[in-house]
């Protein structure tokens, strides 16, 4: 390895100096290109969208998208949602929650509501376990490996209420089956990550194996007409998708009606793949403090 002295030598020579000046104007036009990309996801997301003829219709919620604590806007559309149909016992269950920053239903504890999360993977206890707000019972936590097989057991151990406000499922792969293992609990309100590579009118679900995880590719999970599908099996409505083409929002039919924008198809509700147009937050994720519940 060189000693400063003579990687300062190194700098001086003709060529490395050129390479040098070289490497620092490019990485100049890449963070101005990164800038101008946040800009015009921005201005897309901010303005255009709002005046487009597919969403001009106040029912769609695609119109209310916002994000704090949520991987893009659903923490807003989920807002809108409740804000429609109003809330019972305010109580979550998210199966997936990353490090615990960056999900569902942070948002939702924040703002005072109960609940419970399950993921594989113990990132997200470091998240929670130290803070004095969310030691009082508000959040209940297991790390499981989750299928559809032991799901339902799962809520079970945990004491999940058979009815409550909100449920998120996430788990890539295999997040059509864990639904369906959960056909005895009756939440107001579910959020699953699709496949969005699908076409709308393409009912397509990955073959099955419990133990089975994402590999990367884009053979997971299932289509959004295969959700709209089993929804409507177990008696609920499609009623959005965020912009992103990542989540699907669903409403118990008895609350459902007249309150978001029918029909309630995958047809007329699918979003593409638009993963280009991610734009993040300048400040580090973080669960906000949590207000006392009203």
């Amino acid at each position: 390895m060189p000693d400063r002295k003579s990687s300062s030598f190194l700098k001086r020579l003709p060529g490395i100096r050129h390479i040098l000046r070289l490497k620092a104007v490019i990485l100049r036009i890449s963070s101005s290109l990164n800038r101008l990309s946040a800009i015009e996801a921005v201005r897309l997301l901010d303005v255009d969208l709002l005046n487009h003829p597919r969403f001009t219709d106040p029912l769609r919620l695609l119109r209310y998208q916002s994000r704090t604590c949520s991987q893009h806007g659903e923490d807003g559309m989920i807002r809108e949602i409740f804000r429609r149909i109003g809330t019972t016992n305010r109580v979550f269950a998210e199966v997936g929650v990353g490090d615990g920053t960056e999900n569902n239903t942070a948002f939702l504890l924040s703002t005072g509501w109960t609940g419970y999360w399950i993921d594989g993977d113990d990132l997200f206890v470091d998240t929670v376990k130290d803070r004095p707000d969310l030691s009082d019972g508000c959040l209940k936590w297991l790390v499981s490996f989750v299928t559809r097989e032991n799901v339902a057991g799962l809520f079970k151990q945990m004491g999940v209420p058979i009815e409550i406000d909100f449920m998120s499922l996430d788990i890539d792969q295999n997040t059509y089956y864990l639904w369906d293992g959960l056909r005895q609990y009756r939440p107001r309100v579910v959020v699953v990550e699709y496949n969005s590579v699908l076409p709308a009118d393409v009912d397509w679900k990955v073959r099955y194996e419990s133990s089975r995880t994402w590999n990367g590719t884009q053979n997971f999970g299932a289509s959004l007409k295969a959700f709209e599908k089993l929804a409507r099996e177990l008696g609920y409505s499609l009623v959005g998708c965020d912009f992103h083409g990542l989540n699907a929002f669903f409403v118990r039919d008895d609350l459902a009606a007249s309150k978001f924008a029918e029909p309630f198809t995958s047809e007329n509700h699918y979003e593409p793949p638009r993963l280009f147009m991610n734009h993040r937050p300048y400040h580090r994720a973080a669960i906000l403090d949590r207000i006392r519940a009203e």
